[in-house]
């Protein structure tokens, strides 16, 4: 394995991991601040990581087509090694939010480069399906060790993961000193209203919202399902069931993001099916949990390789389009819960119909991508 995809790979478990390690002992970090659930700080404790993320993707993206895509996920190691540390070493919860957000940048700066990477590469299917397996595997293991690790020290996960930032930056600073490598580093005059407009004129073009819209609907479905569903279920679920029906969407999307990255399939029939499993997940997980959820992920599993796949055919810079792409997804994680919470008086089962059914219709929008396949 090349160095460039050895980093890449390690970064994307790094990330994941320390964003989710934070979440199962947050309450014990607000409250060693004096910091209550439900107030703005705890929410903004919670919140400030995907703020960040969402702030920056698209900058990002943009600084992926004209500088060293390498050097640039450096210093998205770098902001990771630093927020870790806050975390660790501080109770003030102005500093705490602040390194959630620094964890957010962090974010905002390793994506856009690192799809950008895996998407010039023949093997692209391959190699994001073995990207997405990491990153759901960081999501695990962050919330796994974070709940083992406790009861040494209520940061211990967060002392793991910033230990491993120390190994994944040195090894980053290798490939910068070692040999050549697919970064790029490219001068051009940058005039920011006319790049803005750029960006704006991609964030709505017609001819790729039906992809903005998936990327959207089948990242924030999983949001919306992971924040509601304990609710739903309280009474069709034991506490450890429900547990086993989210570890069974984290396991399965892993294995589809193996097993569909090494298949021969284009990537409209991989957001395609991706949808409709994930939306009969979805409805099923209503009277069948674990099978649901199954479904679930498997059809996010698919629609995760299929859809980066699909942006990298786009006639935009790659950077950029991962920036947009990324952005959409994010804003899906972050908003789609807050939209459906709206609906929630109108009873569990509709919100969750209604998720997938938008889902389905997502299906019906035209888009302008070149399939190259």
């Amino acid at each position: 394995m090349k160095k460039e995809r050895l980093l890449i790979y390690s970064t994307v478990f790094l990330i994941m991991g320390l964003s989710n390690s934070v979440i199962p002992v947050l309450p014990e970090i607000a409250a060693g601040s004096l910091v209550s659930s439900g107030t703005i700080s705890y929410t903004l404790l919670f919140s400030g990581y995907f703020i960040g993320a969402l702030l920056t993707m698209i900058p990002f993206g943009f600084m992926a087509d004209i500088y060293d895509n390498v050097k640039i996920m450096i210093f998205s190691i770098t902001l990771t090694l630093f927020a870790g540390i806050v975390l660790i070493l501080s109770e003030n919860i102005y500093l705490l939010i602040g390194a959630r957000l620094l964890e957010g940048i962090a974010c905002g700066a390793f994506f856009p480069p690192a799809y950008s990477l895996l998407a010039g590469f023949t093997e692209k299917n391959r190699y994001i399906g073995e990207f997405n397996f990491l990153l759901n595997a960081g999501l695990a293991v962050g919330v796994l060790s974070s709940g083992f690790l406790a009861a040494w020290s209520i940061r211990g996960a967060i002392i793991l993961f910033t230990g491993l930032s120390i190994i994944i930056l040195l090894l980053g600073t290798s490939v910068v000193f070692t040999g050549k490598r697919p970064g790029k580093i490219q001068v051009k005059n940058i005039s920011p209203s006319i790049e803005a407009k750029n960006v704006i004129s991609k964030l709505f073009d017609l001819k790729f919202i039906r992809i903005w819209i998936t990327a959207f609907l089948i990242f924030g479905i999983t949001g919306v399902m992971l924040a509601f569903y304990p609710e739903y279920s309280k009474d069709l679920l034991s506490k450890p069931e429900l547990g086993v029906a989210i570890a069974i969407l984290y396991a399965s999307s892993m294995i589809t993001n193996i097993v569909v990255g090494r298949m021969n399939l284009g990537f409209r029939k991989m957001i395609f099916s991706g949808i409709l499993l994930a939306a009969a997940g979805v409805v099923i997980s209503l009277k069948a949990p674990f099978i649901g959820f199954a479904l679930l992920g498997i059809g996010s599993g698919t629609g995760m390789i299929g859809l980066p796949v699909a942006v990298s055919h786009m006639p935009v810079e790659r950077g950029l389009a991962m920036g947009i792409f990324n952005t959409y997804t994010y804003a899906g994680l972050a908003f789609m819960p807050i939209i459906a919470g709206m609906f929630v008086g109108m009873g569990y089962q509709t919100v969750f119909i209604l998720s997938a059914a938008f889902m389905v219709l997502s299906l019906f929008l035209k888009d302008g991508v070149e399939s190259g396949e």
